[in-house]
């Protein structure tokens, strides 16, 4: 078995995550907010400028993967900032540098619960970038879904026939997901013209 997340390949990640998705959770709020808290305890107001639970669990009208997504916005000076990155893994996460691609910068991401004895544990993933990276828009899918339920439920209709056919292929499951996100964040765009 291997040691560390850093250790896995791709069909490591595949076969000891798969994609399984669950009926909404009410806790998940909680569980995000408390970790919220221990963040915000452990860095600072002055590094974290902003902090909001986004991604499925936030849609309490949708079926979920069980993970808490959380992005943060921090100032351009602090984005790979080795102090923070300590920071963290002094919180149990591990720590990923996302890469350039497409439209969307290069930013920092961190993960927490994926345990590679096959042990279950709360997974959470830390997007973390300046306010302009265009991960942020992911709050305004968030905010349309929450107050457009039907496009909710076609997102949820989406992401339920994809997880059967890449059940254990992550990175096709989130590429399937990708034109029904642009087209709501170019309704999202249209509508605040």
């Amino acid at each position: 078995m291997k040691k560390s997340v850093y250790d896995l390949t791709k069909d490591d990640w595949n076969t000891l995550f798969p994609i399984a998705l669950e009926d909404h959770n009410p806790h998940w709020k909680d569980i995000y907010e408390q970790e919220e808290k221990r963040i915000i305890d452990a860095l600072g107001r002055k590094t974290i400028l902003r902090i909001e639970h986004f991604g499925s669990t936030s849609i309490p009208a949708i079926k979920a993967k069980p993970y808490i997504d959380i992005i943060i916005e921090v100032s351009k000076e602090h984005l790979f900032d080795e102090q923070i990155i300590h920071s963290f893994k002094s919180l149990g996460y591990v720590y990923f540098e996302v890469p350039k691609r497409d439209d969307i910068d290069a930013y920092m991401s961190f993960g927490k619960g994926y345990n590679v004895e096959g042990k279950k544990e709360q997974i959470y993933h830390i997007h973390m970038c300046p306010k302009d990276n265009y991960m942020w828009q992911q709050v305004d899918f968030r905010d349309y879904l929450n107050t457009h339920i039907e496009r909710a439920k076609a997102y949820e209709e989406l992401k339920i026939a994809s997880a059967a056919i890449f059940k254990n292929d992550r990175g096709s499951y989130v590429l399937s997901k990708t034109d029904f996100v642009n087209e709501t964040l170019t309704i999202i765009n249209n509508t605040t013209l």
